[in-house]
């Protein structure tokens, strides 16, 4: 494992998540009709995603999945 292929999982996660919580905060907004409430449940919404992506681009990483996708693409 590279540390910088973490570092770019984190980054990745992070961007993701920024695109994510404007997302989330439209959609809360509009149903709720309370900027507050928005601004609430996109800040949950924002830790819990970031970690569970990171999670998931580490599990990726160390699957059999990407050796299987990587041979692949090298065909």
């Amino acid at each position: 494992m590279k540390i910088g292929s973490h570092l770019k999982s984190a980054a990745k996660a992070v961007s993701w998540r920024l695109v994510g919580a404007v997302d989330t905060f439209v959609l809360s907004f509009l149903v709720t009709g309370k900027a507050g409430a928005a601004v609430g449940i996109v800040g949950l919404e924002v830790m819990t995603k970031t970690v569970l992506y990171y999670g998931h681009e580490r599990a990726w990483e160390a699957s059999w999945m990407t050796k299987v996708f990587v041979m692949k693409g090298a065909a």
